[in-house]
């Protein structure tokens, strides 16, 4: 079973969220200007950016120390913090470290905590780190500000429509991403999670070489188009890790090829019936991400019943 994430909101949750989303753009003036401005976003979100680093010495004690003796909720990261939300003054810190792509989304997610009114006056400081940055985010609070942030940052869904335009392949996200000033990593998900066809992308750590089975390619996450799950389920791939001895591994780019190419793959769907896929493959170095799509059913089945 899935865990929670930012993909399993509720219909009528995600629906809340776009239309914070869209209500964001439409006050920041931002609706159809490319790449998503978020500058302005923060702006409508009332936040502001402190430019010191927030791993700078002593900073978050001090952030921390202030919270509790004001008597406020403090929402704590689990990990390495990449990112917080100072409720009271309006501010937002950031991991100056972290690339731009990534420092655009944190901007996003934090104001996110700042713009949607029920948010806002639960904590008195948010920290937020890979775990709930993340789209196996468990918490509602952080999945809510994730897919806030997605929307904002794709402009609801001018991504999905620019991407039907072109060709459907792994390079339409990945050359996408430098429109929208996105993450390769957020383009492929966004293009798979809102396309109208029946793909998935089987996301994975970069391969480590394992005596014996030459490599293994730990398994990261798997995103499914909604017309993908309804045919094939959501447990088409749920192994640990692949190596070159799976179809899935055998499609990892070695040395330094960015792409496999692509090539022809069989799945069979929750009721049996076989379909022609086709699988590509791309790397930029931090992740593997394996892009299928079916294209053609091959066979059906047949239930018989006795009288």
């Amino acid at each position: 079973m899935r865990r929670p994430d930012d993909c399993t909101l509720t219909p009528g949750q995600v629906a809340i969220i776009r239309r914070e989303a869209e209500r964001a753009l439409r006050e920041a003036g931002a609706l159809g200007v490319f790449p998503t401005p978020v500058e302005r976003i923060m702006s409508v979100a009332n936040v502001e950016e402190v430019k010191e680093d927030l791993l700078s010495p002593g900073l978050l004690a001090k952030i921390r120390a202030g919270a509790e003796m004001a008597g406020g909720l403090l929402k704590r990261a689990v990990s390495k913090i990449m990112g917080l939300f100072h409720a009271s003054a309006g501010l937002v810190y950031l991991d100056q470290s972290l690339i731009e792509v990534k420092k655009r989304f944190v901007r996003l997610h934090e104001s996110a905590h700042g713009f949607l009114p029920w948010q806002r006056p639960l904590y008195a400081v948010v920290e937020d780190c890979d775990k709930s940055l993340d789209p196996d985010a468990a918490d509602l609070f952080d999945r809510e500000a994730n897919v806030f942030a997605s929307e904002v940052l794709f402009q609801l869904d001018a991504f999905r429509d620019v991407a039907e335009s072109r060709t459907f392949e792994i390079w339409t996200p990945v050359r996408l991403a430098k429109q929208f000033n996105a993450s390769i990593y957020a383009s492929i998900r966004q293009y798979v999670s809102k396309n109208h066809r029946a793909c998935a992308v089987v996301v994975l750590d970069m391969p480590g070489l394992i005596e014996g089975d030459g490599f293994r390619a730990n398994l990261r996450r798997v995103v499914h188009s909604p017309s993908f799950t309804e045919t094939f389920g959501d447990a088409m791939w749920t192994a640990p890790y692949y190596t070159p001895a799976d179809e899935i591994g055998r499609l990892v780019p070695l040395g330094k090829r960015k792409s496999s190419g692509k090539r022809n793959m069989v799945l069979v769907d929750r009721n049996g019936v076989r379909h022609e896929c086709i699988a590509e493959s791309f790397t930029q170095g931090h992740q593997v991400f394996v892009l299928v799509h079916s294209v053609k059913t091959l066979t059906t089945t047949l239930f018989l019943i006795s009288a």
